[in-house]
């Protein structure tokens, strides 16, 4: 069977430059295998490793690398898209890769030697989830203990990290000038961890998302980098897409896989009301006026949610291209639609699952695996109800959290 371009491309086997593939053709190009792993990835909750290999050779898990490190670079209305094809097949794989390739961004953080080690080779990734832990300071570094959990893809990644406050060798907490605490991301090959199976859920199984701890483990001082430096575009890349943090793309990310799954759960259930007569009915679902409406308002939000997260992106995109840098009310703004995208799309689900009927009930059917998976989207932190009140907060004056923009 001949090779595609986008394959020669990802596996290196044509000097493509990686931000020109085209990335939704290579969704489409992996699109049956992953449909078909979909059941043993819930099963196995993780990604299996053809699958893993698969999206490496197609380059899925470099979308927000450097160039200067093998990556696509991708900017975020041109990425979001890609994460929400993939969530439409899939909701865990999506979820996996938008995990990976925010954490990938840390690599506009590190010196060159450091980003080429942990990702010049194709299997360079890395994860990493939230705990408590500290780092206390020592000479050359820092000696690290601690517990996190929810690291999503760390079944395949190389890397992982884990972001912790500074302790100084007296024993006192590292403060800025503001007294608050320093924290630091800790990176360290996936080996020197003990991981602990925690992640038995009712939806994104496939993530991987377990428990991971250190004790004592040496982490030389080039191996970690400021928290703030994440958010603040301070990187040693000098990239349009590294003035955004990766905490914004994260929050468009996972928005694009609640689009995907609201998107496909729409597929899927037009398609169920072309055949199927309920019990007591005359006609097909699809001839029911409550139904057809149901399906247009699905539509009208699905639409209008996509498209202003996309064209949010897309403006701002190019006013800080303009400007050299991201404002508060920007990175508000993509938070806000981030976060209505993902409400919206539950809605949408619930809707949707609820007008099915009993079919949707039955695994063999295309209905419950995404409602599990978007109810499990909505219930993780970029899905919270909080990001409103902070968002609100801002709108109205008020001074608001900004430890999650």
């Amino acid at each position: 069977m001949a090779v595609t371009s986008v394959e020669r491309a990802a596996r290196g086997q044509a000097k493509t430059d990686p931000a020109a593939v085209d990335y939704l053709a290579a969704v489409r190009d992996i699109a049956p295998a992953l449909a078909a792993a979909a059941e043993e990835i819930d099963r196995r909750r993780e990604l299996p490793e053809a699958i893993v290999e698969g999206l490496i050779e197609r380059g899925l898990f470099r979308l927000l690398l450097p160039r200067s490190f093998g990556g696509a670079e991708l900017l975020p209305a041109q990425y979001v898209p890609i994460i929400e094809q993939i969530a439409g097949i899939d909701a865990s794989t999506a979820w996996c890769i938008n995990q990976n390739s925010g954490c990938s961004m840390t690599a506009a953080l590190l010196a060159a030697e450091i980003a080429r080690e942990m990702f010049g080779e194709p299997h360079g990734i890395l994860a990493w989830g939230p705990g408590p832990g500290e780092a206390q300071v020592i000479a050359g570094g820092y000696r690290v203990t601690a517990s996190w959990s929810f690291a999503s893809g760390s079944q395949h990644a190389s890397w992982l990290g884990c972001h912790v406050p500074v302790i100084e060798a007296d024993g006192q907490p590292r403060l800025r000038a503001d007294g608050t605490p320093v924290v630091r991301t800790m990176l360290f090959p996936k080996s020197s961890t003990k991981f602990t199976d925690i992640w038995h859920t009712i939806g994104l199984r496939g993530t991987a998302s377990n428990q991971y701890s250190v004790k004592d483990l040496f982490v030389p001082e080039a191996y970690s980098v400021d928290v703030l430096s994440r958010r603040d575009g301070t990187t040693r890349e000098h990239g349009l897409l590294y003035r955004f943090s990766s905490l914004s793309l994260y929050a468009a990310g996972f928005a694009g896989v609640a689009l995907g799954i609201g998107r496909a759960m729409l597929g899927h259930f037009i398609e169920l009301a072309r055949d199927k007569i309920p019990r007591g009915a005359r006609n097909t679902m699809r001839n029911n006026n409550v139904i057809q409406a149901q399906v247009a308002r699905s539509e009208a939000r699905l639409s209008s949610a996509r498209h202003w997260l996309l064209g949010s992106l897309d403006t701002i995109t190019a006013a800080v291209a303009a400007r050299g840098h991201i404002t508060l009310d920007e990175r508000m703004t993509i938070r806000l639609a981030s976060t209505f995208a993902i409400h919206t799309s539950l809605e949408v689900v619930d809707v949707l699952y609820q007008a099915a009927g009993a079919t949707a009930i039955f695994n063999e059917n295309p209905f419950e695996r995404r409602f599990r998976d978007i109810h499990s989207v909505a219930q993780q932190l970029q899905g919270r109800q909080q990001h409103f009140e902070t968002v609100g907060q801002h709108l109205m004056g008020l001074e608001p959290d900004t430890s999650w923009l």
